[in-house]
């Protein structure tokens, strides 16, 4: 007899008396054949990690240092970064293979770099972004596993998901932001009271509440759908471990001091403000860190085709890129280069505004890894070896800073191991086709 299940069907059970109900993911079976340590407790600071994202590149040779090693050369585009200097690593000539499929423009250099995949179509990430798999073992015991900000207002600007084509959706206006980490939910780790959320303790409840049918279930299922059942499962058991963290009262942390509240503004891809509601987001996430509701994020300045724009203009970053003259006496795009130079200033405001931040005899930043990169290299030929890629941080001593390394033509995807394997992923080999590899940057991790 063969077994078959309705879309609407939910596992369902009792948990002290009320009745529960669990829904489940989408199965194969329902379709077709072609479908250093916090004073008061002695526990050691926690480590974040987060990547920062700007669209379009830079103009190389005024943005990469000259030569590679300790006390590299500022060129003019990362200037602004000199009195965190000693804090940055940039990181260049690093290839991405493609092996044979196309290069399609503002998306295959930061997936690729992302997954380690080449793709051959636009259908969201392929697989996992490293930042996941980072989360997975950092991001369990806090409010929030991640939080994904975009400050061009467009929630569909990220790249951080578990694949299938999905992605998180990056939160995009400011006062929402503000009401996400410090509105309802939000424990001052400060305080002196605690009190328990009665909503939140009959949410973490509902799982135990159907656990002998789903046994039944799984039982009953092919090996696929056994898989992504597990999947689903798994990250409701995450959502679980998140409620226990609301149900605690969190250890005092030093540097948190609750914001105050954020007015609506506009949110467009106005490079003005973009500019002001990339500094407002950056000063709430520090804040949320700092508070420890949150070790994982994912910032994203702008777009891949960046949509930026001055206020009263139609025409577009990305438009200028192609459409702007090189001006032969200069080497590069003035209006282009106007909007390499705001991302630059953005990436800049980022990493002081958690370095600012005092924990012990470190900042946030030193606590931190910080990922930045972009998606192209020169964006008018859209190149995709050598695009630039800085970290910012020592992951709290666990990687070298203030160096220029070079990956001498080497897969990009040695990157995003060796990020991972600084973060304790217990990963040793990552990537597919010509991006796979088992080769970190032994030059990063101390």
């Amino acid at each position: 007899m063969s077994f078959t299940l309705d879309r609407r069907t939910a596992l369902r059970g009792m948990v002290n008396g009320m009745a529960v109900a669990v829904g489940l993911p989408l199965l194969d079976i329902f379709l077709d054949g072609n479908g250093t340590a916090m004073a008061a407790t002695g526990a050691p600071m926690p480590i974040r990690f987060g990547t920062w994202f700007w669209g379009l590149g830079v103009n190389p040779p005024r943005w990469f240092p000259s030569a590679a090693g300790k006390d590299y050369e500022l060129k003019v585009e990362l200037a602004s970064i000199e009195a965190l200097k000693h804090k940055v690593n940039i990181l260049g000539d690093f290839t991405l293979p493609l092996d044979g499929k196309p290069n399609l423009p503002h998306i295959s250099g930061g997936i690729g770099i992302r997954t380690g995949m080449a793709i051959d179509s636009d259908r969201g990430l392929p697989g996992p972004s490293f930042d996941v798999s980072i989360g997975d073992v950092i991001g369990t015991r806090t409010r929030f596993r991640s939080i994904e900000l975009s400050a061009t207002g467009d929630p569909r600007n990220s790249l951080s998901g578990r694949g299938n084509g999905n992605l998180n959706p990056a939160e995009v206006s400011p006062a929402a932001l503000y009401t996400r980490l410090f509105g309802a939910g939000f424990h001052d780790p400060n305080s002196a009271t605690f009190t328990p959320d009665p909503a939140v303790m009959a949410r973490r409840s509902v799982l135990s509440g159907v656990s002998d049918q789903r046994q039944a279930l799984e039982a009953r299922l092919g090996a696929a759908d056994r898989q992504r059942l597990d999947q689903y499962f798994t990250s409701l058991r995450q959502l679980e471990n998140q409620l226990d963290v609301q149900l605690t009262k969190p250890a005092p942390m030093q540097a948190c001091v609750v914001p105050p509240k954020v007015p609506d503004l506009p949110v467009n891809a106005e490079i003005e403000n973009v500019m002001r509601n990339h500094e407002i987001m950056t000063d709430l996430l520090v804040m949320a860190m700092a508070c420890d509701n949150v070790r994982l994020f994912n910032m994203n300045f702008n777009n891949g085709a960046s949509s930026l724009t001055r206020v009263g203009s139609t025409i577009t970053h990305h438009q200028l890129t192609h459409e702007e003259v090189l001006d032969n006496r200069l080497g590069y795009q003035p209006e282009v280069t106007f909007y390499v130079d705001k991302c630059m200033e953005a990436w800049t405001y980022f990493i002081k505004a958690m370095d600012a931040v005092k924990e012990g005899d470190r900042t946030l930043l030193d606590n931190s890894l910080v990922f930045a990169h972009s998606e192209t290299e020169f964006a008018k030929f859209h190149t995709i070896d050598n695009i630039p890629m800085m970290t910012a941080g020592s992951a709290g001593g666990r990687i070298h800073t203030g160096q220029y390394i070079t990956g001498d033509g080497s897969p990009v995807s040695r990157v995003g191991l060796t990020l991972q394997q600084a973060m304790g992923v217990p990963v040793d080999r990552w990537g597919t086709g010509s991006l796979e590899t088992n080769k970190i940057i032994p030059g990063l991790i101390v």
